[in-house]
């Protein structure tokens, strides 16, 4: 049997979710952060969902996105309204979703070659 390493593409790419890390391609992140498609930001000062605010907001728009992904951890938790509405009012969809299902999404919308940004919450 003739085995082969298939990667999805010519982007970053998370590979495993677990409640308590993300792995992108090889490299396992313990802490919050910010994924495109070319680049990832690590060490987002986010804990929880509950805590995000407007100013959260242009750190995600410098990645310039046409959508955004909130992986919220285990669990969906939607954040305060003033920080969909930094993404709304500037025209940029956003979704919130589970960390894995934020993945899932993130791969799919990537490998298109969409401008997606994921932001991944970790405890």
């Amino acid at each position: 049997m003739d085995l082969s390493l298939d990667r999805p593409g010519d982007f970053l790419f998370v590979r495993r979710v677990t409640p308590h890390a993300v792995t992108v391609v090889d490299r396992e992140l313990t802490a919050s952060f910010l994924l495109a498609p070319e680049r990832a930001v690590e060490q987002w000062p986010v804990t929880n969902a509950a805590h995000l605010d407007e100013s959260h907001v242009e750190g995600i728009l410098e990645l310039k996105p046409e959508v955004v992904l909130l992986g919220t951890g285990n669990r969906q938790q939607f954040p305060p309204a003033a920080f969909m509405a930094g993404f709304l009012r500037r025209g940029i969809g956003i979704e919130v979703m589970d960390n894995a299902a934020a993945a899932r999404t993130y791969g799919l919308l990537a490998g298109e070659g969409r401008r997606v940004v994921a932001a991944f919450i970790l405890p």
